[in-house]
């Protein structure tokens, strides 16, 4: 059986698929046709339901409900994760961080501050508009190029995810906010950026077939974490290996094995929340693949 699965280039998600589709461990007869892509056009490849198994923003997910549920394994949650708001001009920064964590109104000039984001419907811009809903002159830039769009001064703000949370600095540009610690800090739980959803319409056998190998994969990275070095390093633009591996450390963990209890709990959470904020719709569906009591 040939499945076509969807997951980003980055080091996190060639580390947790590097065994599943280089058959490292036993697929049981399914077959793995990729597809490597941003977070952002896997996102809109799930809104059209054109993969089988995709990674996606959870954010996005809220909009894909109908024709996906979430799987234990492969998901990108934790503290420390989240994605940064950054800006090349300092007076900016503490201008913004003050709003942030004060609660100070925002001035009239700072609405109309251009903002770079990654995507419409991923998880960062969920999360900006907890932080700052007040700013609404958002424009969407590949994630890869909005530190580039900062320096050549197109935009104002850049919210940035992956492994940009490594190079910014050494541009000259300032943070303002980790968006991740913000979630941390309100709420208590790890940030849910990324999750791995199976096609509803799949055989559930299928689909826990998907879900066990998905969670063997990562577990076989864990165990032999060099194996798919040169799969990884061909996928990272060019990225240092030091480089590589800060950024898998920072996005694979327990939760990538298994969300279990507490990563269930806070994507309901943010669920919960956005549907009361009228950011995303409430579609009714149960949201995970297996049904656990934990």
């Amino acid at each position: 059986m040939r499945l076509k699965i969807g997951f980003s280039p980055c080091p996190n998600d060639t580390f947790i698929f590097d065994a599943l589709i280089h058959h490292k461990v036993d697929t049981l007869g399914l077959e793995f046709d990729v597809q490597y892509e941003d977070v952002e056009t896997l996102n809109h490849k799930a809104f059209k339901g054109e993969l089988d198994i995709t990674k996606l923003s959870y954010h996005a997910f809220a909009y894909a409900t109908e024709e996906y549920e979430l799987l234990d394994a492969g998901s990108a949650l934790g503290f420390g994760v989240g994605p940064l708001l950054i800006t090349k001009d300092p007076a900016i920064a503490e201008r913004l961080r003050r709003i942030i964590e004060e609660g100070d109104l925002l001035l009239e000039s700072d609405k109309s501050l251009k903002i770079g984001i990654p995507g419409k419907y991923t998880t960062a811009n969920f999360l900006l508009g907890l932080a700052l809903p007040a700013l609404h002159e958002k424009h969407e830039v590949l994630f890869s190029e909005i530190e580039n769009a900062l320096l050549e001064g197109s935009i104002d703000i850049g919210l940035i995810i992956h492994e940009n949370r490594f190079t910014y600095a050494q541009k000259g540009l300032y943070k303002i906010v980790d968006l991740g610690d913000y979630w941390e800090k309100t709420t208590g739980c790890p940030i849910p950026l990324g999750g791995i959803v199976v096609k509803r319409n799949l055989d559930q056998s299928v689909k826990l077939k998907i879900n066990n190998l998905i969670r063997e994969s990562v577990e076989f990275a864990f165990a032999n974490p060099k194996s798919g070095l040169e799969y990884i390093r061909s996928h990272a633009q060019e990225m240092e290996e030091e480089v590589m591996y800060k950024h898998i450390d920072l996005y694979v963990n327990k939760y990538s094995v298994d969300l279990a209890g507490e990563g269930r709990a806070a994507i309901q959470q943010m669920f919960d929340k956005a549907v009361s904020r009228g950011i995303i719709p409430n579609s009714g569906k149960n949201l995970f693949l297996t049904d656990r009591n934990e």
